[in-house]
C-alpha cells in the first residue's frame, strides 16, 4: 500500500468538522438539566412572578381579581419618601459594613498567611462566625447589647465609662452597633477568600523583592496587591450585594427600629408584603432592587473586562 492510497482511505474515514458536535452538545444539556431545573424553578420561575406581580395591584384578602395597572405601583414607589428613606439607610449599612469587613478581612488574612505557631487553630477559629447562622448570630448580640445585663454594658461600668445605655433602640446608635455586628458576621467569609488568593501568590516574588531591599509595605503594594487585586474586587463586589440584600440579621436585632433607623429596602418589601398585604407594590420594591443588584454587577463586569483587556 502506498502512501497516497493510505492517506486517501484516511481522509475518506475521518468525520466531517461538525459531524459529531450534535450528539455531544445534546448530551452536555442532557448533563446540565439536573442543575438547571432547580435554578429555572427555584430563582428564575420566582423572579418572572415577582417581575409580572409588580404590574398589579395583588393584595391579601382581597376578593375582587386582581388588576393589570401598569406601572402605577413605580410611579407611586417614586413619590414613596419612607422607601427611598431605606433606599439611603441600605446604601449606608451595606457600605458600612462592606469596607470595614474588607480591611479587617485583610489585615487577619495576611496575618494567617505567615508562618506562625498554631496557625491551623486561629485558622479555625476565625471562621466560626461564618458557621453561625443569621438568626443564632442576631441573638447572641442582642445579648451582648442589652442595656441591663449585657456583657459590653457590664464593661463600660466597670472601666467607669458611664451607666451603658440601650445601644438597639437609641436613634443615634442603632444603626452603627448594628453595622458592628455585620461586620463581625460577614468578615470570616471575605477572610478565607483573601486568604485563598494570597497563597496563590508565588512566594519567589517575595524573596525576590526582599533580596532587592523592599520593606513589607513595598512588598504588599508591588507584589500582594497586584496578585490580590482581581479577587479582592470580586469579594467585594459580592458583599456589596450580599450586604445590600441583607434581611434576618437586621431584623432579629431591630425588626428596622428604632423609627425606621434599621429599616433596610428588604426590610421595608416584607413589611408591605406580609404586614399590610400589599403584594403588587413589595414586588414593585423588589423590582427596584434587582435592577440596582444588576446594574452594580454590570458595572462590576465592564471593569473586570478592560482590566482583563487592558492586561
Amino acid at each position: 500500500m502506498t502512501l497516497a492510497t493510505a492517506t486517501a482511505r484516511s481522509t475518506k474515514r475521518a468525520p466531517g468538522p461538525g459531524s459529531d458536535r450534535r450528539p455531544t452538545e445534546h448530551g452536555a444539556w442532557f448533563l446540565v438539566l439536573p442543575a438547571l431545573l432547580p435554578i429555572l424553578v427555584l430563582s428564575v420561575g420566582p423572579l418572572l412572578y415577582g417581575i409580572a406581580l409588580a404590574f398589579t395591584d395583588a393584595q391579601s384578602g382581597r376578593t375582587a381579581p386582581t388588576q393589570w395597572i401598569g406601572l402605577l405601583n413605580f410611579s407611586d414607589l417614586l413619590h414613596d419618601t419612607l422607601f427611598w428613606e431605606s433606599f439611603r439607610i441600605g446604601l449606608l449599612w451595606a457600605v458600612g459594613v462592606t469596607v470595614p469587613q474588607f480591611l479587617l478581612a485583610l489585615g487577619l488574612a495576611l496575618l494567617l498567611n505567615q508562618d506562625l505557631r498554631l496557625r491551623w487553630l486561629a485558622r479555625a477559629l476565625a471562621i466560626i462566625p461564618w458557621a453561625m447562622p443569621e438568626v443564632v448570630v442576631g441573638i447572641m448580640w442582642r445579648l451582648v447589647y442589652n442595656p441591663d445585663a449585657g456583657i459590653l454594658n457590664e464593661t463600660l461600668r466597670d472601666l467607669g465609662l458611664g451607666d451603658g445605655r440601650d445601644w438597639l433602640t437609641g436613634l443615634a446608635t442603632a444603626l452603627p452597633a448594628v453595622i458592628v455586628v455585620g461586620v463581625w458576621a460577614g468578615m470570616p467569609q471575605t477572610t478565607v477568600v483573601l486568604l485563598a488568593g494570597l497563597q496563590n501568590t508565588p512566594r519567589e516574588l517575595h524573596e525576590a523583592a526582599a533580596m532587592d531591599g523592599a520593606g513589607a509595605w513595598r512588598r504588599f503594594r508591588t507584589v500582594t496587591w497586584p496578585a490580590l487585586r482581581p479577587v479582592a474586587l470580586a469579594v467585594t463586589a459580592l458583599n456589596l450585594i450580599w450586604n445590600f440584600n441583607s434581611f434576618a440579621l437586621v431584623y432579629v436585632l431591630t425588626s428596622g427600629g428604632p423609627g425606621g433607623r434599621t429599616r433596610l429596602p428588604m426590610l421595608f418589601a416584607y413589611e408591605e408584603a406580609f404586614r399590610y398585604g400589599q403584594f403588587g407594590y413589595a414586588a414593585a420594591m423588589g423590582c427596584v432592587m434587582v435592577a440596582v443588584i444588576s446594574l452594580v454587577l454590570a458595572v462590576h463586569l465592564v471593569g473586570r473586562l478592560r482590566g482583563g483587556d487592558q492586561r
